[in-house]
């Protein structure tokens, strides 16, 4: 097993997505099996040193970011194990943590099959993605990751490895949770608190009679180190009906996806076959348009809102829906000459491109300021829907601030992002953030629909559930990780930890 006290090695460890700074560790590790895994935790737990279990770097809320202690690196605990057909209509595969969401894909479609969740950065590794809860474009239709993990491997800090499928482990009707460990049985009280029935990637996920798998499911690193994962996959479809259209004004853009979520909202609820079904709807606002210019002139002028929609098609089934997206087109005032519409499957690739461009293209303007993104992962019931999308509007608008708005629109899940070009409009966008975070748990929403909290969105997650929530959580964790040594700092401030 490799490891090095090097700072030229640890370096690039200290730093993710986030933009987080100040980050420093002693060592960084590289196991290579499950062993050297208990090896490592059974070390950090006799000398009470941290552990931050590190993944590929993707992160956008800190979490990886060590404060002191040991990296645990998980890049040498890849290694695809086999992709299996469960049934005609399905199939899994099982990994270990450090495959990519690319090299997932790459292995279920080799196999005709598909992995439905398809989070936007395919490099980032499984076992982050599980540990995030990580969702993207086609979440709308077919769920978050936690729906489609069957199986995790986790080893604890105690040395203990659990084997956690779905269903095994519920909680009972006091709310407790018992796990067999290889070596320990673990009695948890689960908090209080629920989780919301929307889009959610924030602290430990608590419904009732929940399995034990889902407590890990979004636990970033804060639990234990998954070495091994097991995600249900699909059927590849047939193919794609896709496009970007383009809109005069942000509002018209708004009604056009509301109508297409309610329409395939419906015709799942009949499961009417070959119906209208968007697997995917995606909104850019005015400001995202400009940008978006950049690097495709080819933008309509004129535009002021676009939608990138997908919908799943088969053979026989091409011209009738395509029919019946055009007919809700004419009805929102589409730009139809204008849009642009996808003739074979690379061009619906491109346009998957196109979606996953304006992230890379706000980092390079930020870049050029020397600053850190203030980016918006909020989610909200539906009845806020458009009570959301006029907040982000008129306060955007009245701030003076340099923004642009994109994201999952089906969802009620839109990317803000506020960008300062100094360190005055730095601190003005973290107020407004702040102001618009205390709105949007007053409507019953999540502070994190999709990255988690991380070290960055902890004082939010306090203001979600509250201090009674923060210190069930501890609870739990301390169960799992007696000494606090794992993942120190994301989710539960230390502070909750020490008491």
């Amino acid at each position: 097993m490799l490891r090095s006290t090097d700072p030229d090695i640890i370096h690039p460890y200290l730093k993710d997505a986030s933009n987080l700074n100040g980050g420093y560790a002693q060592e960084v590790v590289f196991p290579e099996n499950e062993t050297e895994v208990i090896r490592i935790l059974e070390e950090a737990s006799c000398t009470r040193t941290p552990v931050t279990i590190s993944g590929n770097g993707t992160g956008l809320v800190g979490a990886r970011i060590p404060f002191g202690g040991i990296v645990l690196s998980t890049e040498k605990l890849g290694g695809l194990r086999g992709v299996y057909q469960a049934d005609s209509n399905s199939g899994y595969i099982i990994t270990g943590p450090a495959l990519t969401l690319k090299g997932l894909q790459e292995a279920a479609s080799a196999n005709g099959l598909l992995y439905p969740p398809d989070p936007t950065e395919q490099n980032a590794f499984i076992g982050a993605s599980v540990a995030t809860n990580a969702s993207g474009a086609r979440t709308f239709k077919y769920g978050a990751t936690r729906t489609w993990v069957r199986r995790l491997k986790v080893v604890l800090v105690t040395g203990d490895i659990l084997e956690l499928r779905r269903g095994e482990f519920p909680a009972d009707s006091e709310d407790h949770i018992f796990l067999n460990g290889s070596r320990n049985i673990f009695e948890l009280k689960l908090p209080h608190y629920r989780s919301p029935n929307i889009k959610h990637s924030a602290g430990y996920y608590i419904t009732p009679e929940m399995s034990a798998l889902d407590l890990f499911i979004g636990s970033e690193g804060t639990l234990g180190v998954f070495t091994e994962v097991e995600v249900e996959l699909i059927l590849k479809p047939y193919g794609f009906f896709s496009g970007i259209v383009f809109l005069n004004q942000e509002e018209d853009a708004w009604h056009l996806a509301d109508q297409a979520r309610e329409e395939s909202l419906k015709n799942r609820v009949s499961q009417t076959k070959d119906q209208f079904d968007a697997s995917v709807l995606e909104y850019f606002d005015s400001h995202a348009l400009h940008i978006l210019r950049t690097a495709y002139p080819q933008i309509p002028p004129q535009a002021q809102s676009a939608v990138f929609f997908e919908q799943e098609i088969l053979p026989h089934s091409k011209k009738k829906l395509t029919e019946q997206w055009f007919r809700l087109f004419q009805n929102h005032q589409v730009l139809l000459d204008q849009s642009w519409f996808s003739e074979s499957s690379q061009e619906h690739t491109e346009f998957r491109v196109f979606r996953h461009a304006i992230p890379a293209l706000v980092n390079k303007l930020l870049r050029q300021h020397h600053q850190m993104k203030i980016g918006t992962d909020f989610t909200v019931p539906k009845e806020h829907f458009f009570d959301l999308l006029r907040l982000y509007r008129q306060t955007l608008k009245d701030s003076g601030l340099r923004y642009c708005t994109f994201g999952h629109i089906a969802d009620n899940h839109l990317h803000v992002n506020i960008l300062p070009q100094n360190d005055h409009e730095a601190q003005r966008g973290w107020q407004l953030y702040s102001q618009i975070a205390d709105i949007i748990i007053r409507w019953g929403g999540s502070i994190s629909a999709e990255h988690g909290v991380g070290k960055i969105k902890r004082n939010y997650l306090l203001n979600m559930v509250g201090h009674s929530g923060i210190m069930e959580m501890a609870c739990i964790k301390k169960k799992l990780d007696p000494y606090g040594i794992l993942g120190r700092g994301t989710i539960i401030p230390e502070e909750f930890l020490n008491t």
